[in-house]
């Protein structure tokens, strides 16, 4: 059986995205012991992955420099898979954690939504972000032709970035049109900062063409991605490409918030002024309570560290810039909402759930995500709903609410440990 490392702090952060490292470092600076736990080798989450930023460099840089120097005791490569109060477990590949605390902080972030077409699950069509990821880890794209499309800032983000590792951006597909995108840049004339980082981005990737309302409606090839057909104001094309990067908005991870029984609002994790929770303790911060962008993350998670610390004269000073960050968030998500003909692009044999090969004629058949998943194991794969769940609720307007502990595979051996073990040892320098 394996051991288990028991840990105690007054503060734990769970997620080392911008949100995540901000509120571990506000919540060290005020004198509290915190631990940051995050399953990936380093933090920043995957706008700063690598240490690096498409959008901000020295505002990464800033941070992982606070970081650095705190006191916060990062735990990387561990991922909690139960919560219940005051204790998180979690494991690593060799090891397993109890950790106690008295403040939580869920700083889980956000994931990519997917939506089906024809050839969707061709080899090379891949998410916006992950594609982002992939090079960061190593990915060779120099001289690759690959096609942008979706929709948001993060397109421009990813182009850019794409573009410095000699990638051929053969063009950005925006599915919102032109007169969407210019009301949203009203809006932005408040925060000439944030024009003039888009400019920059829009600078780098400037041969590539920016197409507005357009969007992929099929996916071409026989044995990997050889084309795709993109539908535009000229009517449809194909397009040769090698990869087809896709970014419809970002799912939040609410997982962990809904096992501590956190309340939802919309989909998103309910917080009061200072980022608590309906779960006394327990603080939400970043894009889990509404995906805004990094600065509304970062401001977000100074407060709920600054509130988590009891601190909360220091995290009201903070309200009025997170106030206009959640008005530029509002405005974003009018202006690049998803329009309804990307829930008519699915043929009756496209498949919407890939690990278990449900297609979409045979989860259509059903009145809801609980019936789909009862009848056709949709849902039931090794993702457990994150991929075709967040689809469905898009294609069909369900609600996908279906959590069953353990939130992410775990190690029988994990589950079986932590069951059987009573014996909570105290940790070096901890507080009780």
């Amino acid at each position: 059986m394996d051991s288990i490392a028991h840990l105690n702090f007054d503060v734990v952060v769970v997620g080392g995205g911008p949100a995540g490292i901000a509120a571990a470092v506000t919540a060290a600076e005020a004198g509290r012991s915190v631990a940051l736990i995050d399953d990936n080798l380093r933090p920043g989450g995957q706008i700063w992955r690598g240490g690096t930023s498409a959008f901000n460099p020295a505002e990464a840089a800033f941070w992982f420099d606070l970081l650095s120097k705190s006191r916060v005791q990062v735990v990387c490569g561990a991922r909690v898979f139960h919560a219940d109060g005051g204790l998180l477990e979690a494991e690593t590949d060799e090891s397993l954690f109890q950790i106690h605390h008295h403040k939580l902080i869920l700083a889980t972030g956000a994931r990519e939504l997917f939506l089906p077409f024809p050839g969707w699950t061709l080899p090379n069509v891949v998410g916006a972000g992950g594609l982002q990821a992939l090079v960061k880890s190593g990915l060779p794209v120099n001289g690759k032709r690959i096609v942008l499309a979706g929709t948001g800032p993060l397109l421009l983000a990813v182009a850019a970035y794409l573009s410095e590792y000699g990638a051929k951006i053969v063009c950005i597909c925006e599915q919102a049109s032109l007169s969407s995108l210019a009301r949203f840049g009203l809006t932005m004339l408040g925060l000439p900062k944030k024009i003039v980082e888009v400019m920059e981005l829009r600078y780098k990737s400037r041969r590539t063409p920016y197409l507005t309302g357009s969007w992929p409606v099929a996916a071409i090839g026989k044995e990997r991605l050889e084309a795709v057909r993109i539908s535009d104001n000229q009517g449809v094309r194909e397009i040769a490409c090698d990869y087809l990067a896709c970014g419809y908005h970002l799912v939040p991870n609410i997982e962990l918030a809904q096992m501590l029984r956190c309340r939802l609002r919309e989909g998103f994790v309910a917080v009061d002024e200072y980022q608590q929770t309906s779960q006394p303790g327990v603080y939400c911060a970043g894009e889990p309570t509404g995906i805004g962008g990094m600065e509304l993350s970062l401001l977000e998670g100074r407060i709920a560290g600054h509130a988590a610390a009891d601190s909360k004269n220091a995290a009201a000073q903070l309200f009025a810039a997170r106030a206009r960050y959640q008005k530029i968030a509002g405005s974003m998500k009018k202006a690049f909402r998803l329009r309804p003909e990307l829930a008519t692009l699915s043929e009756p044999d496209t498949l919407l759930c890939r690990c278990e090969d449900v297609t979409f004629q045979r989860v259509r058949q059903h009145d809801s995500w609980r019936a789909a998943k009862l009848h056709s194991r949709c849902g039931m794969g090794a993702c457990q709903g994150r991929v075709c769940g967040a689809a469905a609720a898009f294609l069909f307007g369900w609600s996908v609410d279906s959590l069953r502990p353990p939130v992410f595979p775990a190690r029988c051996s994990s589950l079986a440990a932590i069951s059987s073990c009573t014996e909570v040892q105290q940790p070096n320098g901890g507080s009780q």
